[in-house]
């Protein structure tokens, strides 16, 4: 366990603080060899591999970062949390749930097994491809881009500025999912979908391509760990019934056919990308002992190199480890 004085925001304790991150950042770089890059996204495959970086910002703002954290990379499924948001904020959650389910499958992100073994039943959650699908077919809007422009309105306030898409991503994830088409197809043809297909799969695809930094996951991290509400301005920016919803789903569903043993090992909510992103969210916390960040914090991660499962091998390592050190567990 981290040692030091009560005020963990004193500089000398920050000093110390990025001290740990650096030495655990350096140690956790030599696991990406252990993974390898996505490589059905042809792009994905030009990642660098033995990048790592992480950031994280406390609701006091304190503020450690370490490694490759001005590398950029697109947001992948990490999307899907703010597609939710969106239609949560613009057609109810009601509305929202009662087409889309809030459990976990245990099945691969991309797989329609579950849907074709459970018959005709809305998708098991918006954080596998087919419920992410059927949720952005229920953004408003005609066309794609009026479709992303909540989106990008919901960065931009949390942000402070507008994130620009990836268009090579983006049109090499266009011309190469077949499964997301074909996934699309099914959802069409069940009733799923309430807009056309074209333009859903358009906006899901340029979506997941939104250029972003660890930076910016434990900037949206730290505003979902604060129930919504900005910690600096104290600006309510996403509904705290919906702030509370995600968190659930991040711990339950965020990591794919492993979110179970991340829930367990790690204990906080999460999601995570095929680029290699992590977003974390560590809610305020009661312990005996005063220990970093214990009024919560945004955690955003970084390296390319995948488990089997698509989750970032050494970002989930690094996690875990700071984790425990830290106490950061909701349990």
């Amino acid at each position: 366990m981290v040692q030091g004085t009560a005020n963990w925001s004193t500089e000398q304790n920050k000093e110390w603080l990025q001290e740990y991150v650096n030495d655990w950042v350096s140690f956790y770089r030599k696991h990406t060899d252990d993974g390898k890059v996505a490589d059905y996204i042809p792009l994905l495959k030009e990642a660098d591999p033995n990048l790592l970086g992480i950031s994280i910002i406390g609701t006091d703002g304190m503020k450690i970062r370490s490694g490759d954290v001005s590398q950029s990379f697109t947001l992948q499924s990490i999307s899907k949390v703010l597609s939710f948001i969106v239609a949560c904020m613009t057609r109810g959650v009601t509305y929202i749930l009662n087409r889309v389910d809030v459990e976990p499958t245990g099945e691969a992100f991309n797989s329609i097994m579950h849907l074709e073994m459970k018959g005709p039943k809305k998708p098991f959650n918006p954080f596998v491809n087919a419920g992410a699908i059927t949720v952005t077919s229920m953004l408003e809007g005609n066309t794609s881009d009026e479709k992303m422009a909540p989106i990008y309105n919901l960065l931009e306030k949390m942000l402070g500025y507008r994130p620009v898409l990836n268009v090579d991503i983006y049109e090499s994830e266009r011309d190469s999912s077949m499964r997301n088409r074909a996934i699309g197809y099914y959802l069409l043809e069940t009733g799923f979908l309430e807009s056309d297909l074209n333009i859903t799969l358009e906006t899901y695809f340029k979506q997941c391509s939104i250029n972003i930094t660890v930076d910016d996951l434990a900037r949206i991290g730290v505003i979902l760990a604060n129930d919504g509400e900005d910690p600096d301005t104290k600006t309510e920016i996403i509904p705290r019934q919906v702030a509370r919803i995600v968190k659930a789903l991040m711990l339950t569903c965020g990591m794919y056919d492993a979110s179970g043993k991340f829930a367990t090992y790690v204990g906080v909510p999460a999601k995570s990308g095929v680029s290699g992103g992590i977003i974390a969210v560590a809610p305020p916390r009661v312990r005996e002992e005063e220990l970093p960040f214990m009024s919560g914090c945004g955690i955003g991660v970084f390296g390319p190199a995948l488990d089997e499962r698509g989750n970032s091998i050494a970002g989930i390592r690094l996690l875990k480890h700071i984790a425990s050190q830290w106490d950061l567990s909701v349990f």
